[in-house]
């Protein structure tokens, strides 16, 4: 057999092209890209030059083997291009801050070189590039691959550089990592050093300068800690994401390093794309004795993109801006929002604008006291089985910049705030945080929340009003940040809703905890002929035709406005909450726990109608939609005490408008504020206009012909 001739790379060449590449790529309008980057290097201004391949591929003096040898060799290609960095580095143009440490030790080890302190024979004594780099190269993969799932990446990938997906499950602390170690000899003063290139190594301790070998003296080093290089360190643990596993299969896991400018950019919980060189890691110490010769793995990152990006960090692409202020105008952007969200799924329209400002939310307000008042909606979804509770939830998770979803069999008190785990690592006692704090200024949602265990449910009480989760245990009392709106589930308690039985029978859940959910919403299952004939045929033939509104680019727009409530709206919502309050003790309901926490309701939602139209004030019309949408959430109770007190809606619109009459002593009452009186009790526009009609003809009232406006003939 014939042996394969390999081909010799000549390094000096792959260093001139590397140099040539950085020095002549031009960026979009023509600037040239690499040197920009360069110089805001010099002047301090970033540390990270990122060496992407897209632009290497259309880059005309790098043919298709070059590029194939930076992606199976990337470890050695990153040292090319940090030598060819060293070479183009510009002089700064702008003062900077002095790093005393670094650039005192440098300018100290310059002069001392040029007086010929040390003898450039010793290699130990030559100064490594490293310790006079204050940038860090990295290289990114092509953007349009497809990334690889964990369980793709073979043996055949070590040293090359690959892209990886999966969600980040945990994140250590940053820690220093030391790049190169400096030591000085106390017998001949010589700085001497030694390059790290794994995470352990051995110490030097006699002096190998040729000075003390000439004088046979074993001169003792001692580490200089200011004078040696460190790098910020963070190893993550990434999880196949679970559309990934096989059947049968249960998810992997990798480790990823993380090191200088890329660590402190993921948190438990999010969605990551990675790309980074596969290695291998060998064990040390009695580990490697029982491990013999098997190694294990994992990634050097060389980039990180989110799939979500925080609302806070959406960039606004291309006409997105002019979209949005188009939209805006729209007098009907809130229903058609509304109507964009989980639009599979029938009906539910109300449902749908609830989740919608769930979305949106209110501002958190900080009192000058210092103390807080939550700005994020709860809401609860209690209905029979079959009308889509899951999967509304699962669509607002998937939209959601951060959500997490949970179950209230699978979750425990500890799974949902924190648990005190030992790290692998340094063996110390660390708090891991649940689904609560990993949903952090996200959503958090928990389906099957009647099947929860009771001692479970209470960890959830001090989150949603407090939004902190305090802990006391095995030596750590602290107190974790959970700033997220939760997004429940339930049954009623007999699994469907129990017509004989009160309503707070059905709800089965304690009134501390109701009292926090800004919306409770009954959805009941209830059989009419029309509705099920719409539901059927749209379950049989989902349309496909629906246009959606850029979503994320106007929620992330919407969130940046932080509407107040004026003056003249206080006393207007002041008089709502105190007649829903007299309602609640008129009618002796059980089931609806009218306190201040109502009120506050009240305001977020309102604050949240506002954000939506971008608009610096809060409407009377957000207040009154807000208390529709409270009085909506109960509409399947009321359309049965309706039933069963035998008023039909015709009769009982006509009894409302009429006592709203003799209310405010008025012979007139406006349209637009009869729809909104109808509205809240859970009537359609349809019905009222029917109405008037029905009692125009029998002469109660006469209707203006332009703006429908009613006028009671007979006091």
């Amino acid at each position: 057999m014939a042996a394969t001739a390999t081909k010799t790379i000549d390094f000096a060449a792959e260093r001139a092209l590397a140099k040539d590449f950085l020095a002549n790529f031009a960026g979009p309008r023509g600037e040239p890209k690499y040197l920009n980057i360069l110089q805001d290097v010099a002047n301090r201004k970033i540390r990270a030059v990122q060496i992407e391949l897209d632009d290497l591929f259309h880059y005309k003096d790098a043919d298709d083997e070059f590029l194939q040898r930076v992606t199976e060799n990337t470890k050695r290609y990153i040292g090319i291009f940090a030598d060819a960095i060293d070479e183009l580095m510009p002089e700064s143009t702008e003062a900077y801050a002095v790093d005393e440490d670094r650039d005192i030790l440098m300018t100290q080890r310059v002069d001392e070189g040029a007086d010929g302190g040390a003898d450039g024979t010793d290699p130990l004594q030559r100064m490594p590039p490293e310790i006079r780099r204050f940038f860090e190269v990295y290289i990114k993969a092509f953007s349009k691959v497809t990334p690889l799932t964990i369980r793709q990446v073979k043996a055949s990938n070590i040293g090359q550089l690959v892209k990886i997906s999966g969600i980040v499950t945990r994140c250590s602390d940053v820690k220093p990592l030391m790049q190169v170690a400096v030591y000085t000899c106390e017998e001949c003063g010589f700085e001497i050093y030694q390059e790290v290139t794994a995470r352990v190594f051995m110490p030097l301790f006699e002096c190998p300068s040729q000075r003390c070998k000439l004088n046979k003296a074993k001169g003792n080093l001692i580490l200089q800690l200011r004078a040696s290089k460190f790098l910020k360190f963070q190893e993550v643990k990434l999880q196949e994401l679970a559309e990934h596993v096989p059947k049968g299969h249960i998810p992997r896991s990798l480790t990823v390093h993380l090191r200088g400018e890329l660590t402190r950019k993921v948190a438990p919980g999010d969605v990551v794309e990675m790309s980074g060189i596969f290695l291998p890691m060998p064990y040390y110490g009695f580990r490697a004795m029982r491990a013999g010769l098997v190694a294990d793995t994992y990634l050097e990152s060389m980039s990180i993109t989110h799939f979500k990006k925080k609302y806070e960090e959406y960039e606004l692409k291309g006409d997105e801006q002019e979209q949005i202020d188009r939209l805006a105008e729209d007098g009907d952007i809130y229903n058609k929002l509304a109507r964009s969200l989980a639009p599979e799924i029938f009906g539910h329209e109300d449902v749908k604008k609830a989740l919608l400002l769930l979305l949106v939310g209110a501002p958190h307000r900080k009192l000058t006291d210092g103390m807080k008042i939550r700005g994020d909606l709860h809401i609860c979804l209690m209905g029979d089985p079959g009308v889509a509770k899951s999967q509304l939830l699962k669509h607002i998770i998937n939209v959601a910049p951060r959500g997490v979803y949970t179950t209230g069999r699978g979750s425990s008190g500890v799974g949902l705030t924190a648990a005190v785990q030992k790290d692998p690592v340094t063996n110390e006692f660390v708090l891991e945080g649940g689904a609560l704090v990993l949903a952090d200024m996200g959503i958090c949602a928990i389906d099957e929340f009647d099947k929860m265990e009771e001692s479970d449910r209470t960890a959830i009480h001090e989150v949603m009003e407090q939004q902190t989760v305090s802990i006391a245990k095995a030596g750590i009392t602290t107190s974790l940040n959970a700033r997220t709106a939760v997004l429940a589930a339930a049954n009623p308690a007999w699994g469907r809703y129990d017509m004989r039985r009160t309503p707070a029978e059905n709800i089965n859940l304690p009134p501390a905890l109701l009292s926090r959910f800004d919306l409770l919403w009954l959805i009941l299952d209830r059989a009419d002929m029309e509705t099920d004939l719409e539901m059927a045929r749209h379950v049989v033939h989902v349309h496909q035709n629906l246009e959606s509104p850029a979503l994320g680019a106007y929620i992330s727009t919407a969130r940046r406005v932080v509407p107040s409530v004026p003056r003249e709206l206080e006393e207007y919502i002041a008089t709502a909450y105190s007649s829903i309050r007299q309602e609640e003790a008129k009618s002796n309901a059980p089931h609806s726990y009218t306190t201040i926490r109502t009120l506050l309701s009240i305001l977020r939602i309102s604050i949240a109608l506002a954000r939506l139209r971008f608009s610096e004030t809060v409407a009377q019309s957000d207040v009154d939609e807000a208390l529709r949408l409270m009085q909506m959430s109960k509409y399947s109770l009321y359309s049965d005490d309706r039933q069963r007190s035998g008023l039909d809606a015709i009769s009982d619109i006509y009894s409302i408008l009429r006592d709203e009459a003799a209310r405010t002593n008025s012979m007139d009452v406006r349209y637009a504020h009869a729809l909104n009186l109808i509205s809240r009790k859970g009537y359609s526009e349809a019905q009222l206009k029917e109405c008037l009609e029905e009692y125009a003809s029998l002469n109660v009232w006469q209707i203006h012909p332009n703006t429908f406006d009613i006028h009671f003939i007979d006091a």
